[in-house]
């Protein structure tokens, strides 16, 4: 996600933001961009949600009085976040995970008199329509599609290969279909904004095809939703992006290729 850091540190300059949520840490790239934005602000406070971080992080956390790690998977977290300006998810990409912390996340934000804005991850290719998981077990059986710790996806195949294209490597999983219900984190979006949004509460997505893709979910009716859209409208499902975005995935996917021994020098 720090790809974006200087969209997303805007968009919080536009909504006013100071406490923050942050779900998925891993390495704390994008982590100590958050910190540093709320260090500048009076009342700033960064909460980060990740189960199992690289040491790195933990050692940086604690050296920042300003950063609360919380060692809980994201959906065990929400009792100890309140009064949340803004949320950044960058955790496990599918349908059920996602939905429910979006879920959350909204209720939250109702609880405590907060308009809602949601940074996410990964809602292009390959999560925005195949679930992957980092902990199967931990995905009811009922919103768990069968899956592969090995097999890979590449662009155009709904399926997955098998020791070929993008894959966990035995890391995490993926769904071994593309599509259809609950699959995804793009879907997961989709789903939460048609069951949330009505005529008194409108809500604005906004999609940068790049990197996997940045979305960014937020209500309407709120003062600084006209500024915001003003930095993401340019930015939305851009066709130059978009066309820059597959080239990239080519030129990252033929490497793997090469890696796995399907292509010669």
């Amino acid at each position: 996600m720090s790809e974006f850091a200087q969209i997303i540190v805007e968009a919080l300059h536009h909504s006013g933001a100071s406490r923050i949520a942050e779900i998925g840490a891993e390495y704390g790239g994008m982590s100590s961009v958050l910190a540093d934005f709320a260090d500048n602000k009076d009342d700033g406070h960064l909460y980060s949600i990740d189960p199992a971080p690289k040491q790195e992080f933990l050692e940086w956390v604690n050296d920042n009085d300003h950063v609360t790690h919380i060692a809980k998977p994201s959906l065990d977290a929400f009792d100890q976040l309140q009064n949340i300006d803004a949320w950044l998810v960058d955790g496990d990409h599918n349908w059920f995970t996602v939905f429910n912390e979006l879920k959350a996340i909204d209720a939250a934000c109702q609880r405590d008199d907060k308009p809602l804005l949601v940074v996410l991850h990964d809602v292009c290719w390959p999560s925005a329509y195949r679930d992957s998981y980092y902990s199967p077990d931990t995905i009811p059986a009922e919103f768990r599609h069968n899956y592969s710790m090995d097999g890979g996806a590449k662009p155009g195949n709904p399926g997955l290969l098998p020791d070929e294209g993008f894959r966990g490597m035995g890391q995490f999983g993926m769904a071994m279909h593309e599509g259809g219900e609950r699959n995804g984190v793009k879907r997961a979006v989709l789903d939460f904004i048609d069951e949330t949004e009505s005529e008194d509460r409108p809500l604005s997505y906004a999609e940068i095809p790049a990197v996997f893709g940045l979305g960014v979910l937020f209500d309407t009716n709120v003062p600084w939703a006209g500024p915001l859209s003003d930095l993401l409208v340019p930015l939305h499902q851009n066709p130059l992006i978009a066309k820059l975005e597959e080239n990239r995935l080519a030129n990252f996917l033929t490497v793997l290729d090469w890696q796995d021994g399907h292509i010669s020098r």
